[in-house]
């Protein structure tokens, strides 16, 4: 790994006061400063089209060239209605094409997902799973992070628990090592 690796963060819920946000923060911070973290903004993307693919559309550009440039991309997601929210479903369409140009493939991608609900988001990441696996992504398979009754897992001030820190950090501890791996 060098000094200049990148993750691009997708962070699937466009809520403010999200909880997906908040242990997408904690994960950042326990990255390494050797890792660049950079969020992709999906929160002003056109719902993709196909008339699209032969236009400019600046959003667009905008989030394929943050996602061409990264070493790996970080979603963290909610669920809604049992699949991905619209707004990541939105971006996973929009960054493979125009046809023949996806910036997914051969992309290293890692997925968590979190939910007040008991199965902690788990058809979320499934689904994101089988869309990046078909746009041949490269997945981090394990260890996978549905996180169950996620507001348990947050301290009264919003903060992550000591106990759910010590299960993220080994899944922190991975992503780094497949970040770093250059290897398939």
């Amino acid at each position: 790994m060098t000094a200049s690796t990148n993750i691009a963060l997708i962070i699937g819920s466009l809520r403010k006061a999200s909880i997906n946000r908040k242990f997408a923060e904690y994960i950042v911070s326990q990255i390494p400063d050797s890792i660049k973290v950079s969020e992709v903004n999906i929160a002003d993307l056109p719902l993709y089209n196909q008339d699209y693919d032969d236009m400019t559309i600046d959003s667009y550009e905008r989030v394929r060239a943050q996602l061409k440039a990264a070493d790996a991309v970080l979603i963290v997601t909610p669920e809604h209605n049992r699949t991905m929210p619209a707004a990541l479903k939105n971006v996973v369409d929009i960054a493979p094409r125009p046809h023949g140009n996806s910036v997914w493939t051969g992309k290293k991608v890692a997925v968590v997902t979190a939910s007040p609900s008991t199965y902690g988001g788990r058809s979320s990441g499934l689904d994101v799973r089988k869309s990046m696996q078909m746009l041949s992504a490269q997945m981090m398979i394990s260890p996978e992070v549905y996180l169950g009754h996620a507001t348990d897992s947050l301290n009264e001030d919003g903060s992550v628990s000591e106990r759910t820190q010590k299960f993220l950090q080994k899944f922190v501890d991975e992503l780094v090592e497949f970040v770093g791996n250059t290897g398939a």
